[in-house]
């Protein structure tokens, strides 16, 4: 139904350009912190969803497709600002969203066969570590890197 496409857009797609234009205001008020004149960086989130959506994810994957579709024209738009935005797009990354218990166990065990390498799924720490290199790597602007250990997500 329409209602829910538009809310899927509205909190993730919505939800973080809102969020990217008032984190860019009180970073483009601030000095440079560096030789460059860098005064921030920025990490959005996306999905490999954004890439592979998969059957009855047309809002999630448009929303963000959105989200990667705007990594590039947003850095253009604030380098002139010294702010610099990438984007992570995370694949099937342990979380607390898969329960507990042996059935999640299972679950998620067989969600990583389709993982290319290592057949796992990923970690908080490895997801991390991505948007720590995007803020610390004062060269990474405008890239959309995908931390999926290569999945590429079947239709279903």
């Amino acid at each position: 139904p329409q209602e829910q496409f538009d809310f899927v857009i509205k909190v993730n797609l919505l939800g973080s350009f809102n969020m990217l234009r008032l984190a860019a205001a009180e970073m483009a008020k601030t000095d440079g912190v560096d030789d460059d004149g860098q005064r921030g960086a920025i990490v959005n989130m996306a999905s490999a969803a954004a890439f592979d959506g998969q059957i009855g994810q047309a809002a999630y994957s448009a929303s963000k497709g959105g989200i990667v579709g705007m990594t590039l024209p947003i850095a253009r738009d604030l380098s002139a600002a010294g702010i610099r935005v990438n984007t992570v797009a995370p694949g099937l990354i342990e979380t607390p969203i898969y329960g507990t218990g042996e059935a999640s166990d299972q679950f998620k065990e067989n969600l990583g066969k389709n993982v290319l390498f290592p057949k796992r799924l990923g970690t908080a720490d490895e997801l991390a570590s991505m948007v720590v290199e995007l803020v610390t790597n004062k060269y990474m602007n405008g890239e959309v890197i995908r931390v999926d250990g290569g999945i590429r997500m079947p239709p279903k």
